[in-house]
């Protein structure tokens, strides 16, 4: 008697011979393994090479005042604008901002007033802190040149007790943006070169010889991808975990948040995989159609370095994209103990390119 044809099991061999396939492409493991991890030894080693620092204002109205006017206009000092003094103490906690400063001022003896710019500081930005306080010398000592005015010539700095907090690393940052790098290179660029080569190939055509359903075929692809890139998400995060002690703040529970947002992710990019695939005319067509997706995504979102340093009507422009909205949730997860809860925005715009995406990809995908 014989037995019905079993889908499932059809579907899992497929997956096992495109994982095959992917392990014996070096171009494969080495776009998606290779490049992150060199990446991340590059940074790693580097460390903390960054000369500019970020502070937040006390009372914002100070702006108007000489002396934080000067120190405002060091290509060194950075103000980030804080909503209230709750978020300047966490974000002072997470490394986000080096210092709170605040200016005081009070009447002298000899009739001039006394201004003291009062820094409060973090244990998470202790190696940021000096180059705010040779900053701030800095700014007094040009101003003395340049005959400060007299009012300003009480001028004192107090430094207040320091706010513990975890210090914030060039691989915490560099990390999540070359997983997020990983994903969506392979999701775009693998899904799109297997299924047009299964049908110039004609192993597609192959494949509808036998009782296998068309949804399998597309499920058994996508899962090897799904199966290896969470290989080279587990290598990437616990390289950068032993090697250069990458901040895994709840541990095992921060692993898993991130693996699960790597699948979101993944499933999201492979969307954009699957129209390229149908739209290119062969194969040569593919790289520049998938770079027009891609490239954009890597220098914008937040990827190599952060979208604050971008105009204001450019960072707008950032927050829309799928990749900027994995790497933010992927560091907020990582660093600040987020849950996927706490990743809503995030998600809920990842979900958003999801539908859309793949809408058009129902649309225009092509099984010949």
């Amino acid at each position: 008697m014989n037995r019905p044809y079993n889908q499932f099991r059809a579907m899992l061999a497929i997956t096992r011979a495109s994982m095959t396939a992917i392990f014996r492409s070096p171009s494969a493991v080495g776009f998606s393994l290779g490049f992150p991890l060199v990446f991340i030894l590059v940074f790693g080693f580097i460390g903390n090479s960054g000369t500019s620092v970020d502070i937040a204002l006390k009372n914002p109205k100070d702006t108007s005042n000489y002396v934080i006017r000067a120190l405002l206009g060091s290509s060194i000092v950075k103000m980030k604008a804080e909503k209230d003094t709750a978020t300047m103490r966490v974000d002072l906690e997470k490394g986000r901002i080096a210092a709170v400063v605040s200016l005081d001022s009070s009447a002298s003896a000899m009739g001039f007033t006394q201004y003291k710019i009062k820094i409060q500081s973090s244990s998470a930005s202790a190696d940021k802190y000096p180059i705010l306080k040779m900053a701030l010398a800095q700014t007094i000592e040009i101003l003395e040149e340049r005959k400060i005015p007299d009012q300003y010539k009480m001028l004192s700095v107090q430094e207040l007790p320091q706010v513990q907090g975890r210090e914030y690393r060039m691989i915490d940052f560099i990390l999540p943006g070359m997983l997020g790098f990983s994903l969506l290179s392979t999701a775009v660029f693998g899904v799109a070169f297997v299924f047009f080569s299964l049908r110039q190939t004609l192993v597609i055509k192959r494949f509808f010889a036998t009782p296998i359903n068309r949804k399998n075929i597309v499920f058994g692809v996508a899962l090897s991808r799904v199966a290896f890139q969470l290989m080279t998400a587990i290598v990437i995060i616990l390289a950068g975990r032993f090697l250069f002690n990458f901040t895994l703040v709840d541990g095992a529970v921060t692993f898993l948040n991130m693996l699960a947002l790597s699948v979101i992710g993944l499933i999201v990019f492979m969307g954009f995989g699957f129209i390229i695939s149908s739209v290119s005319k062969n194969e040569s067509s593919i790289p520049p159609v998938a770079n027009l997706f891609t490239l954009p995504q890597f220098l914008l979102g937040g990827t190599f370095f952060s979208t604050d340093a971008f105009p204001k009507w450019l960072q707008s422009f950032c927050e829309i994209l799928p990749l900027k909205q994995l790497n933010d949730a992927l560091r907020n997860v990582a660093f600040e103990g987020a849950t996927l809860l706490d990743c809503g925005k995030q998600i809920g715009i990842l979900s958003i390119w999801g539908v859309v995406i793949y809408v058009i990809a129902i649309k225009v995908f092509k099984w010949e």
